[in-house]
């Protein structure tokens, strides 16, 4: 691919992206239609979901299919183009997300690369493409294991189809699967046996390929090779050459083998003017790496401190004791550790063998190399127990990042001094990986899938002690976030990644901005709380306690603020529910269901939305209106104003009510009133960074601003640039605090943005939050 060529027309600056999720029924038509709503916010760029052809019916576009081309159910380049024409025209750029690591395989049919190796096994052109196990010892005989079989014996199941072509193919009720050329068509088992795969039972522990995560139908790809970085970047290249994009989201670069290498490689071939973003979860306590030649993430680290500041850190013990009476665990910081540690284990062990064998015959063979005796001296066992300890205690998704590397050393020390008896083990693994070959990418890529798996996707359905906190990149160990922390937070992003996104929603949250947001604001009502679930425990009790937890809240989170849930909003609460229990894995699994559970769960859904819990609920939302309507403009706000910029996820300008997945996806009203607080701010918030570009840029800083008083600890204030100041209410501050908080502002005058109010000297609470949640001023001279 050559290097990008920079573009002769002005780019917009970035302040703040419209995400749309495109899909079949939303086209680049459709995105264009909606240009005119978008650009009244004052947004700067659309952010379009993966825009490559995909699995047919697919409705998210990260089960691309090769070869790369922009897909024709959206419209195609020439839909693309158009649309870029369009957006040109309304003063907004675009960015689109791509997806580097996986591809779609679940109906090989669909894909021609995964198709052709099916066919003709490590002879095939493409058998570079994918990250294939290969090896003699891989449990299938060098074949690729394909878990699609209920057992074993399904290979008596097996059937002879011939296509449309006059192609006979190998059948497995609605799979189909290539033959290769003289395949032995006597029997389907026959046939079966002279393939370069191998049907396998789904729960064997066999897996022929890296995968994302633990989805068998997306396979991983080898883009440390440039040839396969090359054939899978066509399209990158094209939407480069054609100035159709201002820049790309990187999809789950932590996969790649070499993610450092290939981000180079894309920058080199985006040039400098282009944005270049990564979807990168960091831990609490981690930094991104500053080598990376990237503009920063997608923001997951500021949505936690974001959703933290609006909690009030001051109720922990209601809702840690409630916790503990409820479900028998305190969901604090020592239950959530432990657990964690617990269930990375078991993940490990259960979804992830394979890749975990494929890592220890990488330990092993570098050993070798090495003239290590210890390379067979380690029995099988102890390797496996040390690579399971090693991932449970790293605490980030990889641990391979040059900024890293001494986390991990300390990783081998503690779980060396904690099981002396692994130490040989351990030490084989530390040589093994000192050096970035194979082991230490295996270990880097396990450790991430086991940690997704693990955490997001287990762990955050198995607790509820304020279920707002259990979000990607979340971290439900730490109550809230203080204005301190959000402030040095704050302060470190404008200093180091300033051109990061800020995101509030995505097409992965747990829950919508709104739905976190409110049930934060439980925190502000710890006696009400305590009384709805312990009518709930009276009067409804579930199934099982800690699911009546966790779903009690995530029911408040989506009940409407008049009336009672219709019948959509209930359909969406069991979708969830289906979900959230099955992903939790207590009493019911995607796995093993428990058919009888999952029906009294449900019965208990329809019982809590009809009878004294759900009037309860009622009454504690009409309760909560008035703070929930400023929470969630608050917390907007902050979203669009902090170091970064934000991003509105299609829809949010409005309130809205999302769950998880597939429900945060589903299509949006876009004829809702623009006279809506939620929009309001948006739309003001975005007019004060076009019109302050120097303060909201790369230099323009970020001020900490601290009032006195007594409600000082309620506001989170501060200065953008020398000519912007922010202040906002963290909760509803009574009359008489707000008259006696103020804060000095910077010597000039300073007006609103919202009511050309203006002011100078000291700004009390009461004049700042006189006609809502939110002040936002600007220096006249």
């Amino acid at each position: 691919m050559s290097t990008a060529q920079s573009s002769t027309k002005s780019r917009p600056t970035f302040v703040a992206t419209y995400r749309l999720q495109l899909t079949a029924d939303f086209t680049f038509a459709d995105a264009a239609a909606q240009i005119p709503h978008i650009r009244s916010l004052g947004v700067s760029h659309l952010y379009l979901s993966p825009i490559g052809t995909a699995m047919a019916g697919s409705t998210h576009g990260y089960d691309w299919v090769p070869p790369p081309e922009v897909a024709e159910v959206l419209g195609g380049i020439d839909g693309l183009r158009a649309l870029r024409r369009a957006a040109t025209d309304a003063g907004l750029g675009i960015i689109v997300d791509i997806v580097p690591n996986h591809t779609g395989v679940e109906d090989p049919r669909q894909n021609p690369w995964w198709w052709d190796v099916l066919t003709y096994g490590s002879a095939s052109e493409f058998a570079h493409q994918f990250d294939i196990d290969w090896a003699p010892d891989n449990g299938a005989d060098g074949r690729i294991a394909l878990p699609v079989l209920g057992t074993p014996d399904d290979v008596e199941a097996l059937t002879l189809e011939t296509n449309d072509s006059g192609t006979t193919e190998l059948g497995f009720y609605e799979h189909r699967f290539p033959l290769a050329p003289d395949t032995d068509t006597t029997s389907p088992q026959t046939a079966h046996d002279g393939q370069a795969y191998r049907l396998v039972a789904w729960d064997s522990g066999l897996i022929g390929y890296r995968r994302f995560f633990a989805v068998n139908g997306l396979a991983g790809m080898r883009q440390e090779d440039p040839a396969v970085y090359a054939a899978t970047h066509t399209m990158v290249h094209r939407l480069v050459t054609e100035d159709l994009v201002d820049g790309l989201r990187v999809d789950h670069p932590d996969g790649l083998t070499d993610p450092m290498g290939y981000l180079e490689q894309l920058r080199a071939d985006l040039g400098d003017d282009r944005l270049l973003l990564i979807e990168k979860v960091l831990s609490v306590d981690e930094d991104l790496d500053p080598a990376l030649p990237v503009d920063g993430t997608t923001g997951y680290e500021a949505l936690r401190v974001l959703d933290g500041v609006f909690v009030d850190a001051g109720t922990v013990e209601t809702f840690t004791d409630l916790h503990l009476r409820i479900t028998g665990n305190a969901g604090d910081r020592d239950w959530i550790d432990t657990a964690e540690h617990a269930i990375k284990l078991g993940t490990l062990d259960e979804m992830f063998p394979a890749d975990r064998a494929r890592l220890s015959r990488a330990i092993r063979q570098a050993a070798r190399d090495a003239g290590d005796t210890d390379a067979t001296a380690v029995p099988a066992a102890d390797l496996d127990a040390a690579i399971g300890e090693v991932v449970a205690s790293l605490g980030v998704y990889r641990a391979d990042y040059p900024t890293l590397r001494p986390r991990l050393s300390a990783t081998f020390d503690e779980v060396r001094d904690r099981l002396p008896e692994l130490g040989s083990a351990i030490r084989l693994i530390a040589d093994a990986v000192a050096s970035d070959g194979e082991p230490s990418a295996r270990l880097a890529q396990v450790c991430g899938a086991t940690t997704a798996k693990s955490v997001e996707d287990c762990l955050f359905y198995r607790t509820a002690r304020l279920v707002s906190l259990q979000e990607v990149g979340g971290d439900p160990g730490r109550f809230g976030t203080s204005v301190a922390e959000f402030h040095e937070f704050n302060v470190a992003r404008a200093r180091t990644w300033p051109g990061s996104m800020t995101t509030l929603s995505t097409h992965d949250t747990k829950r919508g901005e709104d739905v976190r947001a409110r049930i934060g604001l439980l925190s502000r009502y710890p006696g009400q709380w305590s009384t709805l679930v312990e009518s709930m425990v009276s009067t409804t009790p579930a199934p099982d306690a800690v699911t009546g937890l966790f779903l009690l809240q995530n029911i408040v989170g989506v009940w409407p603020l008049d009336g009672s849930p219709d019948a959509s909003v209930r359909e969406r609460l069991h979708d969830f529910t289906t979900k959230a229990i099955r992903e939790a894995a207590l009493v019911t699994s995607w796995t093993d269901s428990d058919d009888e559970m999952e029906s009294a769960i449900h019965r208990w859904l329809d019982d809590v939305l009809d009878g004294p819990v759900g009037a309860a609920i009622t009454a504690l939302i009409d309760t909560m209106r008035a703070d929930i309507v400023d929470v969630c403009v608050a917390h907007k706000a902050l979203g669009l104003l902090v170091p970064g910029f934000g991003d509105i996820y299609q829809g949010t300008e409005w309130f809205e009510d999302t769950l998880v997945d597939p429900d945060n996806r589903r299509p949006v009203d876009f004829g809702q009133s623009l006279d809506h607080p939620k929009t309001a701010v948006v739309a003001a918030a975005l007019a004060l960074r076009r019109d302050h570009p120097t303060s909201f840029g790369a230099d323009g800083g970020y001020t900490p601003v601290y009032p006195t008083g007594p409600a000082a600890d309620e506001v989170v204030a501060f200065g953008r640039g020398t000519d912007v100041m922010v202040l906002v209410a963290r909760t509803r501050i009574t009359d008489s605090e707000a008259a006696a908080t103020v804060v000095e502002l910077p010597e000039g005058r300073w007006v609103s943005r919202t009511t050309t109010d203006e002011f100078s000297g000291s700004l009390s609470m009461a004049s700042a939050f006189a006609h809502g949640p939110v002040a936002l001023l600007e220096l006249l001279d």
